[in-house]
């Protein structure tokens, strides 16, 4: 058995988390370096009070990229290549979200949230999708939501970006795979994240009736990161060699 669990670790593995300072792209920064990968953080933070723990620091490495930025994400995939000669997984986690309709949305504010949460899985899969190929392919994952499903109240620029996620998935995994790069979707649902309880502020919500509410599913609780980040890790390692194209929803049972 123990051979059976060690042929699945991720060990010299190199991972990019993009948004990883925080949320779901820190829990799945710690999750992947626990099962032995070395992963860089693509953010415009560092990760200040979500410090990695002793056993992590060494595996966690910190850069700073603006996935709205060609030119920031193309010095910091290079920046990886150089450093580490390979990049065998991407976890494309970076969003932002504003609770407004496309009435009350400004443009500046609709075009924060496709750029960082759209055009970012782009950028970055420009420059890491060469990277795999030279080395024999690798695993993308994108961080979807449930909204890129189905619709959502008061989040249209959230729901065009993520339901654009989706589909830029299955494009990528239909243009890649013949270069064995995997491409998934995780969509998640409620997760509590600090961007999860700014949507409360956002709304003028209650924190904790927030919290009730949100939990209202047939798994009767909100998630956590690390619900999305083992999901993450299966997509990622070779647990699941012939998937691909294909988006998995992680949200307690929310939109069954």
């Amino acid at each position: 058995m123990d051979s059976i669990a060690e042929s699945y670790r991720l060990d010299n593995n190199v991972v990019i988390v993009t948004g990883g300072s925080s949320g779901i792209g820190f829990g799945c920064a710690k999750f992947l370096s626990g099962m032995g990968a070395k992963v860089v953080i693509f953010d415009l933070k560092n990760i200040e009070n979500n410090q990695p723990n002793s056993n992590d620091r060494n595996s966690i490495k910190y850069l700073y990229c603006d996935v709205t930025s060609e030119n920031s994400c193309q010095q910091a995939v290079a920046s990886v290549k150089s450093e580490f000669g390979r990049i065998d997984a991407l976890v494309n986690c970076a969003g932002v979200i504003k609770r407004k309709t496309v009435v009350d949305l400004e443009v500046a504010e609709w075009d924060l949230v496709i750029d960082v949460g759209l055009k970012g899985v782009y950028l970055v899969a420009k420059y890491v999708i060469p990277v795999m190929a030279e080395n024999g392919g690798g695993s993308i994952v994108n961080i979807g939501s449930g909204w890129g499903i189905k619709g959502g109240p008061m989040a249209a620029a959230y729901c065009a970006a993520k339901g654009g996620v989706v589909n830029l998935t299955r494009a990528m995994a239909i243009d890649h795979g013949p270069q064995n790069i995997r491409v998934n979707c995780v969509c998640p649902g409620d997760v509590d994240t600090p961007l999860f309880r700014d949507e409360a502020v956002q709304l003028g919500k209650d924190l904790e009736q927030w919290l009730i509410e949100s939990a209202d599913r047939p798994i009767n609780r909100v998630g956590e990161p690390v619900d999305v980040a083992k999901a993450v890790y299966f997509l990622v390692s070779n647990l699941s060699p012939w998937i691909s194209g294909a988006t998995l929803v992680v949200d307690g049972g929310g939109i069954a």
